[in-house]
């Protein structure tokens, strides 16, 4: 079973669909045969009527499951796509709250933030695993980043302000573990075993009960498209792998302005009012 698993999860998505279809072909094939070898008569009413009830029974479960299965993965991919939004907003936030920081603490950690965005944002449009050097990195920038921010700690400790930008850092790193975890949470490999199990024998059921050139067309048709479900699931429930991935607009968005607005944009009042009165 962890071997299957292990094929399951990485597998290309073309070759786990070509596999599938394969397996409903050769269930289809089985029930054509097992459909020939039965001497049909044509006055078994009876009969008939209690295939048809196997092969609308037979559907119902599969399509419930089916939905039981994209629900889930939706699920997944819409907290992976708020948590971008989430994170990109706490980012935003404890950059504009470093701005009201003393020297050095405002540019060291300005900076540390403007390149974890950077750093987010790759990671988000690539696979973690692939590139192992941009995610010891990004672990890097979040133990620099409290480091910092312990050393500026020591000139706010005594203001009310204190409270709020420790909370903005911590909820950066607290969204930094969500992401990664929102990514590593699959819909079980079991669920799509059984979703599986049951295409293969629905296309059996199908292949054992219509007959004809129009009915063996329509169960073809209708085997394409729960195989086109089963792949669109698969993809959606990939996130690093799969052409269904969360965007990272607001990302782009925060990295772009933070590269438009740098911390100096935020002195222009701060130098008028250091001048003398005066010179205004």
């Amino acid at each position: 079973m962890e071997v299957l698993k292990a094929w399951v999860d990485g597998a290309p998505i073309l070759i786990l669909g070509g596999a599938v279809i394969l397996l409903m072909i050769a269930a289809v094939a089985i029930g054509v045969v097992l459909k020939r070898r039965r001497e049909f008569r044509k006055d078994d009413k009876e009969e008939a009527e209690g295939e048809g009830y196997v092969v609308s029974g037979v559907l119902g479960l599969l399509a419930l499951l089916m939905g039981f299965t994209f629900a889930l993965a939706v699920d997944r991919f819409e907290t992976r796509r708020s948590l971008v939004l989430d994170e990109a907003n706490t980012i935003g936030t404890t950059y504009l709250r470093t701005q009201l920081l003393e020297e050095p603490h405002r540019s060291r950690i300005s900076g540390l933030l403007v390149e974890y965005a950077e750093n987010r944002l790759a990671l988000g449009k690539t696979d973690a695993q692939r590139e192992p050097e941009r995610l010891a990195r990004n672990d890097q920038l979040v133990v620099e980043l409290w480091a910092a921010t312990s050393s500026a700690f020591q000139s706010i400790k005594g203001l009310d302000f204190s409270s709020a930008y420790l909370d903005s850092m911590n909820a950066l790193i607290d969204l930094d573990a969500s992401r990664k975890a929102a990514r590593t949470v699959h819909v079980p490999t079991e669920v799509f075993v059984i979703l599986v199990i049951y295409m293969v024998v629905t296309a059996g059921v199908l292949g054992y009960v219509l007959v004809g050139v129009r009915g063996r067309a329509a169960a073809a048709f209708m085997l394409l498209l729960l195989s086109m479900s089963l792949l669109l699931i698969v993809d959606i429930d990939r996130p690093t792998r799969g052409g269904v991935r969360e965007g990272q607009g607001p990302m782009e968005r925060l990295v772009e302005s933070l590269k438009t607005t740098p911390a100096s944009a935020y002195d222009r009042f701060r130098i008028e009012d250091a001048r003398p009165a005066a010179s205004r």
